[in-house]
């Protein structure tokens, strides 16, 4: 299923990706560091959604409250919990 998350307080503006068959795929973020987020998306393709979500939940990015990192675990326990 396409999954869709308007982040808040980041570079990124949005983030879309997809879970099939429990697993990410095609993680895009819009705006924000480039390079840097085509690399998360890459790294985090075909993985288990928890994984995701115990690895980048709560990481701050220049001392603010969230990142783009935890943006996406946020879409990702939002998608999985409905």
């Amino acid at each position: 299923m396409h999954y869709t998350y308007k982040t808040q307080g980041t570079c990124s503006t949005k983030i879309d990706f997809d879970i099939v068959d429990g697993k990410l795929h095609n993680i895009v973020f819009t705006n924000g560091c480039n390079g840097n987020l085509q690399a998360l998306g890459r790294l985090l393709e075909g993985a288990d959604p928890r994984f995701a979500i115990d690895r980048l939940e709560g990481i701050r990015c220049s001392g603010g409250p969230t990142s783009c990192g935890d943006q996406l675990a946020q879409a990702i326990k939002q998608a999985i919990n409905g």
